[in-house]
Parts: structure tokens; C-alpha cells; sequence
């Protein structure tokens, strides 16, 4: 029995790129797609679009090189390997006379030969000359782009006329052209929707990476040629999903990660000019600055998201997190205030979520949210009274969010403990620390660990307040953030 071909294996190139030249994907779609799928240096994935061998390569590099006497370059199989895989090691790095006869071989631009690690590479010369060598149709032209309507000098009157004509045609052609299509955009904002929503109930770590792979994919054919709409389009969805990224990056205990991931979200908005994006990217950045103690920060961004007119829920959950900012910092009638805006903005909601799952705000989310705020504003009843009510609304859903609940049970275990009933809270945090290691996130952990303190200064050491403190200590050993700190993982990105 033949053993299974490895992912990157000859067959698999070659079936890639029948499916995809069939499909009318062009070789710039299928080098971006052998990039992305088997992890390729760029001339690699390049010459695996054409379906060229090393000796193939390296024969027509030579030959498009003698096109410019002063430039010519003798390659052979060997050499075309190891400019393949420059600058990583046992490679050579290739001058720029045979990135030059690379891409006329390819038919590609010089840039499409060099991802951000070659040009950190490249000699500072190099890369000037790069820049700025001058805009000729062998060396700078676009991936794709029509070649040059060649205009004699003789050329005059309506002669000249039809050439100027020519030439915009052909022009327009290349600009029709695209590496993402509507179907494609379809399926990747698909995509987003469906991490947005596996989070609430899977490993964080594994809903990272598979978010963080989409969006190097949207990265990469952001750096390639598409119309205007669709680069909007590509950057609504890397938005959303570096928001997503900063929200798994917080809630794995990696703030300032989550921060880096914050900012890039609010440029895609921006380009975009995309409102919803701006909201959610606020909200989360609130979200992000509320766990790093920047108080101010988390109540300034999500008191700027709410100027935004949105759609969906998002109102409604900066409006919530505007009242956890005021309540952690003693403002009793400025958190209050907030929560009844919550109220209004919900009532006042058009239009569905664009990404749903974390980032929505569905009723027993925002109850969540009023409980935590009364416990800290001094009315454990009306905390409870919020708690219940956030899970009775989520015993009807089909998906339940583990960080949600798990929040929802500290709220109720600190309303129990502001009125002396140890034995209650302890039983309220029973479905908290059934939660496996995996599940317990950064916040809730934060807030078990708020608890606890707050255990050790009013409480006397009953048999009951021992237990607690012993298994909320026990709990937040064994948890997501500490498995992903002591891990020998690449770290987030």
C-alpha cells in the first residue's frame, strides 16, 4: 500500500494548481495560494504556480536575462534552489539583476518575489535601488499588468490619437483584474462568523491559530492587486479578525499582544471606513484596557465607540463595558447611568450583528454585565437578581458561552459572600471549577482571584472561607494562561 503524500508533496502542487487554473485562478492566485497553503518562500511558491522543475526555472531565468546584456545571469538547478530559499540557511541571496530576470521569467513584479523577512534581508543599497529604479516596463510593471503599447516617434495626429486610446484599453483590462473574487470574500467574512462563534464554546488555543492562519491569508492578497471594493472588503475582514485575536490574546493573559492586535484592527477599520469595525475594535480595546487596570483608557474607548452609528448589538455592550470601567472606579451613579443606556441602546437596535458569537451582546450577556457592576456598586441583591436572570436566558440558547456562565457564577458567589453567605457562594462557583484547565480564561480567573482577597479581609476563617479560598487557589493554577505561559509555543502574532 503507497504511503500518503505529505501536504507540499509534488502531487498535491500539481493537483492544486490543475483545480485552481481550471477554477480561471491566475498564476498570481495560485503562487499566493501555494504560499499560504504549504508555507513557501515566495520564488518557491512562484515556480510551483508554473509548474516548472529547478532545472526549468533556471533555464528561462538565463534566457530572460540575456534580454539586458549588462544584467545577464547564468543560473542553474542549484542556484535556483538556494535563491529559493534566501535568506534562510545553506541559501544564496539573489542580486538584483536575478530578481530582475526572475520576474520577466515569471511575469511577475520584482515584488511579488520578496515577503517582509527578504526585504529585512536585503543590503540597504539594494533595496534603495530597489525602490527607486526607474519605472520601466521590464523591471516595475504591476503583477499582470498589460504590457506597453510601444508609441513611434513618428507618430502624429490621429495615428497618435488611437495609440493614447490603445493604451487606455489596455490599461483598463488590467485593472479589471483581480486576485479575490466576490465568492471568495463570500466565503472568508463565512469563515469570520464561524470562528466569532466556535470561541464561546472551544479551546482558545486552537480557535487562535485557526483564526491567526485566515488572517495571513487576507494579509497576503491584500498585498497583491484587487479593485477598490474588494480591498475594502479584505479589510473589514482583517479587522474583525485582528479584533478576535486581541479578544483570544486578552483572555490568555496577553495583554500587551492583545493591544498590538487592538491597534492593527483600528487601521483596517479606518482604511475600511468601516463603522460597525470601529465599534467592535473600540469595544474590544475597552475590554483589553479594563484587564490591564487602565480604567481611564477602557471608559474613553468605549465611550468614543458609542459616537459611531452602528447596527447590531455593539451599542449595547460598550455601553455595558462603560459601567464596569465607572463601577471598578467607585463611580456608583456614573455605572448606574450607564447600565440604564444599555437598556435604551437595546431597545433602540437595527439590524443584526455582521460577526456575531463574541462579538455579540445577547440579553443574558448584558445581564452578566449588570451583575458584576452591582456587586461592585454595593447591591449584591440586585446582583443576584441580574445573575438569575442571565441564567435563565441562557438555558434556552443552543450555544452556550463557558466565560459568559462562568462570569455569571462569580457575580452571583460575590453577591453571596457581601451578605455573609459563604455556603452559598461556595456552591454557586461548583459549575466554575468543574471548567476544564483549557477554559479557564484569563478573566475569570482574574476575577476568582478578586474574590479571594476579597475572602481574606472581612471574612472570619470558617470551614466554609478556607474551602473556597483553597479551591479558587487550586483553580487558578491549573488555567489557560499559565498552560500558554509555561508552553514553548511562537507566541501570538
Amino acid at each position: 500500500m503507497n504511503a500518503a503524500s505529505k501536504p507540499g508533496s509534488k502531487a498535491d502542487r500539481d493537483a492544486l494548481r490543475q483545480d485552481m487554473t481550471t477554477a480561471g485562478c491566475t498564476p498570481t492566485d495560485i503562487a499566493i495560494e501555494m504560499r499560504t497553503r504549504f508555507r513557501m518562500r515566495p520564488r518557491e511558491a512562484w515556480r510551483h504556480a508554473l509548474g516548472w522543475t529547478l532545472h526549468e526555472a533556471a533555464d528561462r531565468i538565463t534566457q530572460a536575462s540575456t534580454r539586458r546584456p549588462s544584467e545577464s545571469v547564468a543560473a542553474d538547478a542549484s542556484l535556483v534552489g538556494k535563491w529559493e530559499k534566501w535568506p534562510g540557511p545553506s541559501s544564496r541571496r539573489p542580486s538584483l539583476s536575478v530578481l530582475f530576470a526572475m520576474a520577466e521569467a515569471f511575469a511577475c513584479r520584482v515584488e511579488d518575489l520578496l515577503d517582509l523577512e527578504d526585504r529585512r534581508a536585503l543590503p540597504e543599497a539594494d533595496l534603495r535601488l530597489l525602490i527607486h529604479r526607474p519605472p520601466t516596463a521590464e523591471h516595475l510593471a504591476p503583477p499582470n499588468a498589460p504590457s506597453p503599447v510601444v508609441v513611434p516617434s513618428e507618430s502624429t495626429g490621429t495615428d497618435l490619437v488611437r495609440l493614447a486610446a490603445d493604451e487606455s484599453a489596455t490599461w483598463a483590462q488590467w485593472v479589471e483584474a483581480s486576485n479575490v473574487g466576490d465568492i471568495a470574500l463570500e466565503q472568508m467574512m463565512a469563515e469570520t462568523r464561524a470562528l466569532a462563534s466556535d470561541y464561546l464554546t472551544s479551546d482558545p488555543v486552537v480557535l487562535f491559530v485557526r483564526t491567526r492562519a485566515l488572517r495571513d491569508r487576507i494579509f497576503t492578497l491584500l498585498e497583491g492587486h484587487q479593485h477598490p471594493r474588494q480591498s475594502a472588503a479584505l479589510y473589514v475582514a482583517a479587522g474583525y479578525l485582528c479584533g478576535l485575536l486581541a479578544w483570544m490574546s486578552s483572555d490568555l493573559g496577553q495583554l500587551r499582544d492583545a493591544d498590538t492586535q487592538g491597534r492593527t484592527a483600528w487601521l483596517c477599520a479606518e482604511l475600511a471606513g468601516h463603522n460597525d469595525l470601529r465599534a467592535w475594535v473600540l469595544s474590544t480595546r475597552s475590554k483589553v484596557a479594563f484587564w490591564d487596570r487602565r480604567l481611564r483608557d477602557a471608559l474613553n474607548f468605549a465611550r468614543r465607540g458609542a459616537t459611531y452609528r452602528t447596527t447590531g448589538t455593539v451599542a449595547v455592550l460598550l455601553a455595558c463595558q462603560e459601567a464596569d470601567a465607572w463601577s471598578e472606579l467607585g463611580a456608583r451613579d456614573e455605572a448606574l447611568v450607564a447600565l440604564a443606556r444599555a437598556e435604551d441602546a437595546r431597545a433602540a437596535m437595527s439590524g443584526e450583528d455582521e460577526i456575531g458569537g463574541i462579538l455579540a451582546c445577547q440579553p443574558a450577556r448584558q445581564e452578566n454585565y449588570a451583575a458584576a457592576v452591582q456587586v461592585r456598586v454595593g447591591r449584591p441583591a440586585d446582583a443576584l437578581r441580574s445573575a438569575d436572570n442571565a441564567l435563565t436566558l441562557l438555558t434556552g440558547q443552543p450555544v452556550r458561552a463557558y466565560g459568559t456562565e462562568a462570569q455569571i457564577h462569580i457575580s452571583q458567589a460575590a453577591a453571596h459572600l457581601a451578605t455573609g453567605e459563604a455556603e452559598g457562594a461556595l456552591e454557586a462557583l461548583a459549575p466554575v471549577f468543574a471548567l476544564p484547565p483549557d477554559h479557564r480564561l484569563a478573566p475569570v480567573t482574574r476575577r476568582l482571584g478578586e474574590l479571594c482577597s476579597g475572602i481574606r479581609r472581612p471574612h472570619t476563617s470558617s470551614i466554609a472561607t478556607v474551602g473556597l479560598r483553597q479551591a479558587i487557589e487550586e483553580f487558578c493554577v491549573d488555567s489557560a494562561p499559565r498552560h500558554l505561559a509555561l508552553s514553548p509555543g511562537e507566541g501570538s502574532a
